[in-house]
């Protein structure tokens, strides 16, 4: 966990300037550490990870701007911000300085003032650049997760096309058509990556749906049109517990409601259904009439199109079903 003080590493070789330095900052809220050498000073920085390095010029062995050059070399101290304290006042030496890779200057002797506002300053920069970093990280973990999340989600899509064949690829389609459509209502972005997931889980309740209704090659009795009308609420079961799908979970669990409010499994009416459960319905639809069946073939374009036009306002929200036909390249 990072000091609350900044830290504060001093490399000179001269210990009696070191000690001066040590007397004008002592009061101040700095955790101090002195190098007096080169060497010593890289291992330093390398070891407590400094907030400021204030690094003398003129050492013996190895001068300040070699240390600062190596500094700068290393992945682990390369942001670190330096001050090179010299009393070199000419061009040439400023100029080999920032060459190096110093980013202020102090000159001996020291003005007090001068240097309290110079470290001020390039902490306060300092500060600013880790919480950048900060939050740049956070946004790069929580960009990986999501990756991680949408891999595992679109491995249990396969999972249920490989158990039932005859719908294979149904649920990459309806999926593209479905983000597709809710962009189109103006979702955001964040809303897109729900609509992604809950539109590739759409059918995960029928895990619980037994083989024999579920791969039934032919119509359903009565009877088994009960036990399939359960997998909403198998999804629902399966899903709620699991917190990054709770946005998600409306297609699901929703997407066989209708607009008259004669779907299952809550008999939902109108906008009582969720949006993005009334735009998948729609697809879903869509795609199911258009494929070839064990029990029919696929349907023409033109009768799939007749018969969501036909259904609007029964079974599917007129204003989706609006805003769907005149979409090619989405269907």
């Amino acid at each position: 966990m990072q000091s609350a003080s900044p830290k504060i590493l001093i490399i000179d070789d001269d210990k009696i300037a070191s000690a001066a330095l040590e007397g004008l900052l002592s009061n101040e809220p700095y955790e101090l550490y002195f190098a007096y050498d080169g060497m010593d000073g890289i291992s330093m920085a390398v070891s407590i990870h400094p907030d400021v390095i204030l690094l003398d010029v003129m050492m013996p062995k190895m001068d300040g701007f070699e240390v600062c050059r190596r500094i700068r070399a290393m992945q682990d101290t390369a942001e670190v911000p330096i001050i090179l304290i010299t009393s070199l006042d000419d061009h040439d030496s400023l100029i080999q300085g920032l060459h190096s890779g110093a980013d202020d200057f102090v000159t001996k002797p020291y003005n007090s003032v001068e240097l309290f506002a110079r470290l001020q300053t390039i902490l306060r920069l300092n500060r600013y650049r880790r919480i950048i970093e900060q939050q740049r990280d956070l946004k790069n973990l929580h960009d990986e997760l999501l990756i991680a999340y949408d891999k595992t989600i679109e491995g249990w899509s396969r999972a249920l096309d490989l158990r039932d064949k005859e719908t294979e690829g149904h649920s990459k389609r309806v999926t593209e058509m479905a983000v597709e459509l809710a962009r189109a209502f103006g979702l955001s972005e964040s809303e897109l990556v729900q609509v992604r997931w809950g539109a590739l889980l759409h059918d995960i309740g029928k895990m619980g749906v037994p083989d024999g209704i579920l791969l039934k090659p032919g119509p359903l009795t009565e009877e088994e049109w009960v036990k399939m009308r359960i997998h909403p609420t198998f999804a629902y079961e399966m899903l709620a517990p699991i917190h990054y799908l709770r946005l998600a979970l409306d297609i699901p669990y929703c997407h066989h409601e209708k607009w008259d409010g004669t779907g299952y499994p809550q008999g939902l009416k109108g906008d009582q259904i969720p949006l993005t459960a009334r735009i998948f319905a729609v697809v879903d639809v869509w795609d199911a009439l258009s494929s070839d069946r064990p029990y029919r073939l696929a349907w023409t374009e033109d009768k799939v199109r007749e018969h969501i036009r036909a259904s609007s306002g029964t079974h599917f929200d007129p204003q989706v079903v609006g805003v769907f036909m005149p979409m090619p390249d989405c269907i």
